[in-house]
């Protein structure tokens, strides 16, 4: 891997690109940017389980860093490529929230506690690393009207939760401390702070743009008292990872509801890596997005083993490529490495744990508006004839829809449920099933209004 040769680029081109590296000292730093945006999500998931289980605080802790510490491994994987295994792009890996709700099912519902939920995510793992090997085929169904749509979606379907994250976490909705002032201050002085060193910054000072607004938010919240240091203090220097601590369970109705969640993270895991691809100026082939999904199934096979739940590929990361204009994936590399660290040592991670929910609002925004511009910038590029107009509008309509009134689709029975829960995938089928119902009639002509 060669080193970057555009260190001194400017803000219309990368100025590091795919397969170049940047020095170590940025490395580790543009590392940083990717985990902190991450971090959030990624202990998100575990916390909710756990809690819903009622495990005590060891049982917490414990998956927690189980979580970490994989999300680490199967980032490794997924940006190194390894075999045939990862589609050697920068993407971020953790568990997402789609599996909450099986993983619910399973542990409360069905009693199975932890055993069934890592049985389940073993098992389920198998079906998304056949999807995979379909993966190729179907991408002929994947045109720019679809690509630029689901982009756009993944965009315009996180900034809400960048809103809420900026007025202090949607847990304080409807009390006082939501969208207080000193919040609304901290969010805006951390996004300003991004857009003026992404504009302005030389060198490190821009490509660190993000890193740097959020450790002065951080500062900015430790005179306030917003940071619990206490959980600092109670978090254990050290803890190995440990195989089956709680043990396993297979069971077949676990499976089955495990099953949805996965094909609903296949199709959101196609238009991460579409989405990584534009962001790379290096277009996903299509063996690339297929070797891209089999790394999700590993990773989550790898996963139920030490206590954590399914991986998928994190679409929060996607707007730090264009932003910071590196899009080297050894810099993705060196964060896998850290968060495997991170995972090893709890205290070290609550230490981004307890992140202010303000300071990564106000670099959300940024980062979540950038991939919606991204996925603006392809769709321009199109022939916005009537067809095309219907597709981005209705699959736009449902994807936005969806995420502003979750319960629209409640009723719908079983996978139909799961599909449409997410304005990612719920967008991404429309856009796929108008792009093949409504056929490119010769007659189309670009539609001026």
């Amino acid at each position: 891997m060669k080193e970057c040769q555009n260190l001194q680029g400017n803000s219309s081109e990368l100025i590091c690109r795919l397969d170049e590296k940047p020095p170590l000292g940025m490395s580790i730093l543009l590392a940083f940017q990717h985990i902190v945006t991450a971090f959030g999500g990624i202990v998100a998931v575990p916390l909710v389980v756990s809690s819903a289980l009622g495990l005590p605080v060891e049982g917490v802790a414990f998956m927690v860093s189980a979580t970490i510490f994989v999300s680490g491994i199967t980032t490794f994987i997924q940006a190194k490529k390894i075999g045939p295994v990862g589609s050697g792009l920068p993407c971020v890996m953790g568990t997402d929230f789609t599996f909450v709700a099986p993983s619910l099912v399973v542990g409360v519902n069905m009693g199975l506690g932890l055993p069934g939920i890592f049985g389940a995510t073993i098992l389920g793992s198998f079906s998304e690393m056949i999807l995979s090997r379909f993966i190729k085929p179907l991408m002929r169904f994947f045109p720019p009207i679809v690509t630029g749509t689901v982009v756009t979606l993944i965009g315009t379907t996180l900034l809400p939760v960048a809103m809420d994250w900026a007025a202090g976490g949607a847990h304080l909705a409807g009390t006082p401390e939501y969208g207080s002032l000193r919040n609304v201050i901290i969010s805006v002085t951390v996004l300003l702070i991004i857009v003026f060193l992404n504009r302005y910054g030389k060198g490190i000072l821009g490509s660190a743009s993000v890193l740097i607004g959020i450790v002065i938010g951080y500062l900015i919240c430790l005179p306030l008292n917003m940071l619990d240091l206490q959980a600092v203090a109670d978090a254990r220097w050290f803890s190995l990872p440990q195989i089956f601590k709680y043990g396993v369970e297979f069971n077949i109705a676990a499976l089955i509801a495990f099953i949805p969640a996965y094909l609903v993270t296949t199709i959101e895991t196609v238009g991460v890596l579409i989405a990584v691809g534009e962001a790379c100026e290096s277009e996903s082939s299509n063996k690339q997005v297929a070797d891209g999904v089999l790394a999700d199934g590993v990773g989550s096979f790898i996963a139920g083993f030490f206590g954590a739940g399914p991986n998928t590929s994190f679409s929060q990361n996607v707007g730090l490529i264009p932003l910071t204009r590196v899009a080297s994936r050894h810099v993705v590399i060196v964060a896998g490495i850290i968060l495997a660290i991170l995972g090893i040592f709890p205290k070290l991670a609550t230490l981004i744990a307890i992140m202010p929910n303000p300071v990564l609002g106000g670099a959300g925004i940024v980062m979540f508006g950038v991939v919606a511009a991204s996925g603006i910038k392809t769709l321009g590029n199109i022939r916005l004839n009537n067809r095309n107009l219907i597709i981005i509008a209705v699959s736009l309509g449902i994807g936005l829809g969806i995420t502003f009134r979750p319960d629209y689709f409640a009723q719908l029975p079983g996978i139909l449920k799961t599909i449409f829960s997410s304005g990612i995938s719920a967008g991404t089928v429309v856009a796929l099933l108008l792009n093949i119902l409504l056929k490119e009639e010769k007659t189309d002509k670009p539609n001026l209004v």
